[in-house]
Formats: C-alpha cells, structure tokens, sequence
C-alpha cells in the first residue's frame, strides 16, 4: 500500500490535504508539523508522495524538498504562496521537486499528487535498471578477468578462454559468473 507524508503545520490545511490525498488511495496519510519531524519520519519509512505545506515552523520548507528527493524515492510536492512559487519553481526544479502555488484548486492538487506519484513509480523502475545493468558489469568484468588468467596461465588465446568458459556454464548448467568465480580461485 502506497504512503503518503504531509508536511504541514496547519490544522485546516492537514485535513484538506488529508481529504484529497485519502480520495485518491493513500490510507491513513502520515502527518507531522515540522521539517526536523518529517526528515526523522523519511528515515524510518518509505513514502511514495511527500507534500510539503509552506512555510514550517522550524523552516521554509523547500530545503525539505531538496532533502526529500536526495534521501528518498518520493515523488516531492511543495506548496507555497503565489509569489514565492513563481520566485523558487525553477530552482527546486532541477533537483526534481514539483512546485504548486497556493491557492489551487482542488482538482489541481490532486493531479499534481498523481504526477509525484508517478515521478515516483519512474524513478523505482530507473533505480531497479540501474541495478540489473550494474550487475550484468560486474559479472562481464568477472569472466574477462577469469578469461585473461586463463591466457596468462594456460596459453590460451581469447577465443578458447571464451569458448572455455561458455561451454563449461552450457555443460554444468551454472552462470558463466559462477564458472568465471571458479577458474579464478583455482587458477589463484
């Protein structure tokens, strides 16, 4: 189930939000009235949308924003006054964060919600892209390391390395990576 935090130190604001966020599936929303709170919060769950109502007590709230996006996958939503919208939109846009000038109507806010959300869902899937192609790296660089021992201690040339190992993984039915792993601490 998705979570949602609301940052916001005022009472009709919190249910506003609240309200509309609850409208479009986030259950029981995670309400806190302080920046220092809701980075505690961001560490200690995982939230799909931070909205962040301006200005906190403790702060403006868009250095928030940008601790929001660097320390989480959230999809960040800050909510200011018309004029200071218009003044910080294009600097917070840079690191990601979606900017809504108050007062907006409520359709407004909750398809901006839905972008968040769906910032959210892009970068998760991005993330998970990064880390399947990080792996398929690191298991390349291991079988051209075992492929060059290979070479430097059997006298092989790249082709019968590459050939080794391929039809070894094929006849054991292991990864290439597992049978790289092995000639490596045989060969060390």
């Amino acid at each position: 189930m998705p979570a949602a935090l609301i940052v916001s130190a005022g009472n009709n604001a919190n249910e506003y939000l609240a309200r509309h966020v609850t409208e479009l599936g986030y259950l029981r929303p995670t309400i806190v009235a302080s920046g220092g709170e809701a980075r505690r919060r961001m560490g200690e769950l995982d939230f799909e949308v931070v909205i962040i109502n301006t200005p906190l007590p403790d702060e403006f709230g868009h250095e928030l924003s940008t601790y929001a996006v660097e320390k989480t996958n959230a999809g960040v939503l800050l909510l200011a006054k018309s004029g200071t919208a218009d003044q910080i939109a294009d600097k917070l846009l840079h690191y990601g964060v979606l900017v809504l000038a108050k007062p907006f109507p409520a359709v407004q806010f909750r398809q901006s919600v839905q972008l968040a959300a769906a910032c959210c869902h892009r970068l998760d899937y991005l993330r998970q892209e990064n880390e399947r192609l990080t792996e398929k790296i690191a298991q390349i660089r291991l079988v051209d390391r075992a492929k060059c021992l290979l070479i430097e201690r059997r006298g092989c040339t790249e082709a019968e390395a590459h050939r080794y190992i391929e039809k070894t993984a094929m006849d054991s039915r292991r990864d290439r990576a597992d049978v790289a792993r092995e000639i490596l601490e045989q060969e060390e």
